[in-house]
């Protein structure tokens, strides 16, 4: 009878250990979604964009004062697959509530921009999606390009 209790309470440790490893938080989740966007764009993996999106995202920006809105699909269809870049980037904050979360990206191009990306994601179905992007940019100054 002792073997027994001994084989039940491993089986409970290993069950309630395997259950929590799956059970990641959503601040994990929403990290974890943007990462497929920040790495997906920086190493040519458009699979991974589409994880991070929904498919009808809009991505939103300002270019010689008037508002432009692209396509989600067309910006996953000009990430080439297997062509990386050198694109840097890092979240900078998120901020949850419920099934709502927005966030915050910087991402670098080495010699040229530093973008500054604003997400607006939603949990639906289970896992977090971007579901807009909006961005600004500016240039990376000449004596911080030649470090």
């Amino acid at each position: 009878m002792n073997i027994f209790k001994k084989a039940l309470f491993f089986i409970f440790l290993f069950t309630f250990s395997f259950s929590k490893a799956q059970n990641k938080s959503d601040f994990e989740l929403v990290t974890e979604t943007l990462n497929h966007y920040i790495e997906g764009t920086a190493n040519g993996e458009p699979e991974r964009l589409k994880i991070a999106f929904h498919p009808d995202f809009k991505l939103y920006t300002v270019t010689k004062d008037s508002l432009w809105i692209r396509s989600g699909k067309n910006y996953i269809a000009n990430i080439k697959k297997g062509k990386k870049s050198s694109r840097v980037g890092r979240i900078i904050s998120i901020d949850i509530e419920n099934d709502a979360a927005s966030a915050k990206a910087e991402i670098v191009i080495p010699g040229w921009r530093i973008y500054t990306d604003y997400f607006l994601l939603l949990k639906y179905q289970g896992s977090w999606k971007i579901v807009q992007k909006s961005y600004s940019y500016r240039p990376i100054p000449k004596n911080e390009s030649k470090k």
